[in-house]
């Protein structure tokens, strides 16, 4: 293996229906990248996927015993070593951690995959340079990742970033309780702003079934049912990521997931959020990805930093 290829790193993006995998130099140069379909509901599968995966990737970029990046749904529990908090639920309770390191030895590193994309936009991608990066996915769930000074912030539970299952801030009596959420609760953000969410309140308030690429292509036509959704969408994120700023006061915010292509988001979310943020300055940058459906792969590879 050549000096070059040493310093190549791997990062996988393990999600619900597909796996991809990315092999970087230290200057973020894509060497070799591969997708392949995610086993379903079978955490033996998954677990063999994933070293398939990196074995054929290293093949691919001539980098064998490459440090490897791993993005997940949920996250692994600090204090067990188990998966919680996966939306795949086959992973929760298993110690994907600790197999994944008997089969590839001590060079894998997990991660949430909103912390990846979180990470990957703050290192390379639309908040480079900015201290407070703030990542927010809004794709089949809603959740987030804060990255400070290229570091991931996470605390001691491993659930630093889960936004998405807290409840919708000064919700109107139309919103209370709310939706029921895979998590057994009622009225995440998940359930009001994920990209399934927006299609589900679309058919709530009008008896029509259609995802929200169509609902966006019929707002652009001049639909008015469709713009109504968009705008109770948009309102509802609002209010969702101004609590996140009162808390965390990012520099910048970068939408990722299936939703960051709504262009709307990026004009109408800084006066939406204005009102509910509490400080004189009341602007906050939000941003599309600079690495679209690649941010969460990216990020996972620099789970392992470059040494500058």
């Amino acid at each position: 293996m050549s000096a070059a290829r040493a310093e190549v790193r791997i990062g996988i993006d393990l999600g619900g229906t597909k796996i991809a995998a990315v092999a970087l130099d230290r200057q973020g140069n894509v060497c070799a990248e591969m997708r392949r379909t995610a086993p379903q509901r079978d955490y033996a599968a998954t677990l063999d996927a994933l070293a398939d995966v990196v074995t054929a990737l290293e093949a691919d970029a001539d980098c064998r015993g490459a440090r490897v990046g791993i993005g997940m749904p949920g996250s692994i529990a600090p204090r067990s070593g188990l998966v919680q908090n996966a939306n795949s639920t086959w992973l929760n309770g298993k110690p994907l951690a600790a197999d994944l390191e008997r089969r590839l030895g001590p060079r894998v590193r997990l991660a949430n995959d909103a912390n990846c994309f979180a990470l990957s936009e703050a290192v390379d991608g639309a908040g480079a340079g900015a201290a407070r990066v703030l990542g927010v996915i809004l794709g089949t769930g809603c959740g987030s990742g804060f990255v400070v000074d290229r570091h991931i912030m996470d605390g001691p539970r491993g659930i630093g970033g889960e936004w998405g299952h807290n409840p919708l801030p000064w919700p109107g009596t139309e919103e209370w309780p709310g939706p029921a959420c895979w998590c057994r609760r009622h009225g995440c953000m998940e359930v009001w702003v994920s990209g399934p969410a927006l299609a589900a309140d679309h058919t709530r308030a009008t008896g029509v079934s259609i995802d929200a690429a169509v609902i966006a292509a019929g707002a652009g036509a001049g639909d008015a049912a469709a713009r109504a959704t968009l705008n109770r969408h948009a309102d509802r994120l609002a209010r969702g990521l101004a609590v996140v700023v009162n808390v965390l006061d990012p520099d910048v915010i970068v939408i990722g997931g299936g939703l960051s292509k709504l262009a709307h988001l990026y004009d109408e979310l800084p006066g939406r959020m204005a009102p509910h943020i509490f400080g004189e300055d009341q602007g906050v940058r939000v941003m599309p990805p600079r690495w679209g459906d690649a941010g969460g792969v990216r990020g996972a590879a620099w789970l392992w930093p470059v040494e500058i």
